[in-house]
């Protein structure tokens, strides 16, 4: 791929902090969430880190320009399932394609490791990220209120089968 149209890199050092800043800053700024939502991914992001084993476990960072603009995990939930984890694309990098490369990376790396669906976790009000799991596949299988984040929200559970 060329620079313009970004490239997905696995994770590096000094990725991880940029992973959980820029979730923090941007759901702020876009969503008003508040400092509760950067300390989950840093909880989750944590995790993924501590127990990563590259048989089960995938990552990557989009980056344009030589700099990072995106990232989503995947990870391993059972033999069977897996987990997508903290997809985030920054505004800049939004509508070169680069969240559906991630979200396809994501499916290809669970195929090869013989994970039979993926699970994730995500919110009605992230209309961009539905879209880009609906291209994918992934269909909806449970929705329910609640209050996160300083907000009222709808929590959704979306799985694809592989």
């Amino acid at each position: 791929m060329t620079a313009d149209a970004g490239v997905l890199r696995p994770p590096q050092p000094g990725d991880w902090g940029w992973v959980i800043s820029r979730h923090g800053a941007l759901y702020h700024e876009e969503f008003g969430w508040d400092g509760s939502f950067e300390i989950l991914v840093a909880e989750i992001a944590a995790g993924i880190a501590r127990n990563f084993d590259s048989k089960t476990d995938a990552g990557w960072i989009a980056e344009l320009d030589g700099k990072p603009v995106g990232s989503v995990f995947i990870i391993r939930v059972d033999d069977e399932t897996a987990k997508l984890r903290l997809l985030i694309l920054d505004p800049a990098a939004r509508g070169k394609g680069l969240g559906a490369r991630l979200v396809a990376a994501c499916t290809t790396f669970a195929r090869a490791a013989g994970y039979r669906r993926i699970t994730l976790w995500t919110h009605s009000i992230l209309v961009a990220a539905r879209k880009l799991y609906a291209a994918e596949g992934y269909r909806l299988i449970a929705s329910e209120p609640m209050r996160d984040f300083g907000q009222d929200l709808i929590s959704e559970t979306w799985e694809l089968t592989l």
